[in-house]
């Protein structure tokens, strides 16, 4: 698995990141200039915040079109596997906060309330709502901003591990082993992080493909 993770890592870091649009441009300027250019667990914990948010967004629109669908039932049946897909990408950003959560704690690492607590949640406010209406308007806008936002969550958890090689080192302790998996360092922990980010993003442009062929 290992050799695999390993082969993934490289694989993304010869990949070109994507040509970000101006609403994820601004984000990730913001992130750098609030939290600082370098690669911290800190500043991936709040990454993981907002990228949750999408994923609720589009649910609840997703709800809201069932209750008005019910007359329509092969098209109310694939609005529920919409929100299926959407809510087991929101558990497995999920997943990822709380590892980093805990490997923060274990760490010992000084976060400050405002920068890494209060700021993350108005920022993922504010977030839902730009999704919520980029969807509203039109679904491609909103998965083209999240494949924006997941093609630089893998990149940076890639570039991460590449830039800290005594992870490969670090072995993976957690409580959460049963519920994501369990891995041979923290590096491939990482990986694996990463790879789960470019699925995500693989998602959303196929959702852009088939609402551009539906």
């Amino acid at each position: 698995m290992s050799e695999d993770l390993a082969a993934e890592q490289a694989a993304t870091l010869d990949a070109p990141r994507r040509r970000y649009g101006p609403l994820a441009r601004l984000l990730f300027i913001w992130m750098d200039l609030t939290y600082g250019r370098a690669r911290t667990l800190s500043k991936f914990k709040v990454l993981e915040v907002i990228a949750r948010v999408p994923y609720q967004a589009w649910e609840q629109v997703a709800y809201v079109a069932m209750t008005h669908t019910y007359r329509a039932p092969g098209f109310a049946r694939r609005v529920f596997e919409f929100v299926r897909e959407s809510r087991a990408q929101q558990d497995n950003e999920q997943w990822h906060l709380l590892i980093l959560e805990e490997m923060v704690q274990r760490k010992g690492l000084r976060e400050h309330f405002l920068l890494h607590r209060l700021l993350p949640q108005l920022m993922a406010f504010f977030y839902y709502h730009v999704s919520w209406l980029l969807y509203a308007l039109k679904p491609a806008w909103s998965y083209a901003l999240n494949a924006d936002f997941e093609d630089h969550a893998e990149h940076e958890y890639m570039e991460f591990v590449r830039e800290n090689p005594a992870l490969e080192s670090e072995l993976f302790e957690s409580d959460f082993k049963a519920d994501y998996g369990d891995f041979r360092s923290v590096a491939d922990l990482l990986r694996r992080v990463g790879l789960d980010e470019r699925r995500h993003k693989e998602e959303s442009l196929a959702r852009i493909a088939q609402a551009r062929f539906a």
